[in-house]
């Protein structure tokens, strides 16, 4: 009886906005949202055309998707002749900020200067997310970072 109160709680107290992170899409959610940002709004077929560019997808398979994300309260619809009209109810960047903000709660303590210091020390970071301009080979090196890119950039020569 317990876990029935608790399950009726957690779902009044959801919003209407979106109720879940953008860090918690399947790759082919984020894909259909990455074809509707740009459209600004568009229905499955919209959706599926610009998809069969990179990889076509059937289109009952976007229509699934695009019904989830409205159901996850990522995308919003309205009826418009026999069609839904979906439209991302945020924006790329709105997304792309609150996904950084999640990883930067969650793995680094809120501190967006741990998050740059990580990625600074990374060899897995490309270099150019380092610095803008790569040091001269005859540089000294300062940290592991610049170290990793030096030898990276002394392997192309």
């Amino acid at each position: 009886m317990e876990k029935n109160n608790n399950v009726e709680r957690s779902t009044a107290s959801r919003g209407a906005g979106p109720r879940h992170s953008i860090l918690d899409l399947a790759p082919l959610e984020l894909e259909c949202l990455s074809v509707l940002w740009p459209m600004g709004q568009g229905t499955v077929r919209d959706i599926c055309r610009a998809l069969a560019a990179s990889r076509p997808r059937a289109y009952t398979t976007v229509m699934t998707i695009m019904d989830r994300l409205e159901q996850k309260g990522i995308v919003a619809r309205r009826k418009v002749g026999r069609a839904y009209l979906y439209e991302a109810r945020l924006s790329a960047d709105e997304a792309r900020g609150k996904a950084v903000e999640k990883i930067v709660e969650g793995f680094f303590d809120g501190s967006p200067d741990a998050l740059a210091a990580h990625l600074a020390t990374k060899g897995s970071v490309a270099p150019q997310f380092l610095s803008a301009a790569p040091a001269p080979v005859d540089a000294p090196v300062t940290s592991v970072a610049e170290s990793q890119t030096q030898n990276l950039d002394e392997t192309l020569l």
